[in-house]
């Protein structure tokens, strides 16, 4: 499951760097006011050793040490980031990027540690997941499209045609999907959407029982939602890798902890309901 992980962060990163070479726009949404190219040019080895190559050599090696090597290297280009957005006041794009690289290594290092299940009540379950909703929703679909539009120079109106209604429509629709399947999981589960504070029991109720992840589908439908209304062509392609990543990378991650927690009574219900298509 970490192998294609790490082949996945290789090949992303690779594509990244191709797209800085081929694209003066794509180079200049990720610069820092202030500070010349070349300064950015001059990561160029360290990025290729330390996360392409080691990336790579990870997908095909399994070993610790690697890991905490990759995940040092992020941190590291995060906190330069942080630094130079913050002295510069610019740059966000690529602080952004290197924040979420960070934390996605992070995810990988320490997967097994991160999935225990919650401790407690209804109520304060659902207090949990509504304030885990809103600070995920302002991230993902407030500060991470506004981020994007910016960098990449796009005007922030919105033309009201079919495409914004058809956007609005979906977005409605996922937004409703997400609540209401966090609703089960609170209620049915005994738990929190978050793999730190996970259900106790096999949700197989509301939108589950159509579906194994309405929550995701929901996510990556309003990322697409926000890329309608806007028409940004970088929004949709983050919306897209975020589907990706969730499939080849969490997914299998989040099902063999919940294969082991669940055993039999899981391996029926994934046989028997579909993971994107649904149906009874």
């Amino acid at each position: 499951m970490k192998e294609t992980a790490y082949l996945f962060q290789a090949a992303l990163l690779s594509l990244w760097w191709v797209g800085l070479t081929l694209s003066s726009n794509f180079f200049e949404a990720f610069q820092f006011d202030g500070i010349p190219p070349v300064s950015f040019w001059s990561f160029f080895a360290a990025d290729m050793t330390f996360l392409v190559a080691l990336s790579m050599l990870r997908a095909y090696v399994k070993n610790v040490l690697i890991e905490f090597i990759i995940l040092g290297a992020f941190g590291y280009a995060a906190a330069y980031c942080w630094n130079a957005s913050y002295l510069t006041g610019s740059g966000y794009l690529s602080s952004g990027v290197m924040t979420l690289g960070f934390a996605y290594n992070i995810f990988l290092c320490f997967s097994a540690r991160l999935f225990r299940t919650a401790s407690t009540g209804l109520f304060l379950n659902a207090t949990k997941t509504l304030a885990q909703i809103v600070c995920i929703w302002c991230v993902a679909l407030l500060l991470i499209p506004f981020v994007l539009i910016d960098s990449f120079g796009q005007d922030f109106s919105v033309e009201l045609g079919l495409r914004s209604w058809v956007g609005g429509a979906v977005f409605v629709f996922a937004s409703s999907l997400g609540l209401v399947s966090a609703f089960f999981m609170v209620r049915d589960g005994g738990g929190t959407p978050l793999p730190l504070d996970q259900t106790n029991t096999l949700v197989v109720t509301g939108p589950y029982r159509f579906v194994r992840n309405p929550m995701a589908i929901a996510g990556i439908s309003q990322g697409l939602a926000i890329a309608l209304i806007f028409q940004s062509l970088a929004v949709l392609i983050y919306s897209l890798l975020g589907g990706l990543i969730w499939h080849f990378v969490v997914r299998p991650i989040e099902e063999a902890d919940m294969e082991r927690r669940f055993g039999e009574s899981y391996l029926e219900y994934r046989e028997a309901v579909s993971c994107w298509i649904p149906k009874r």
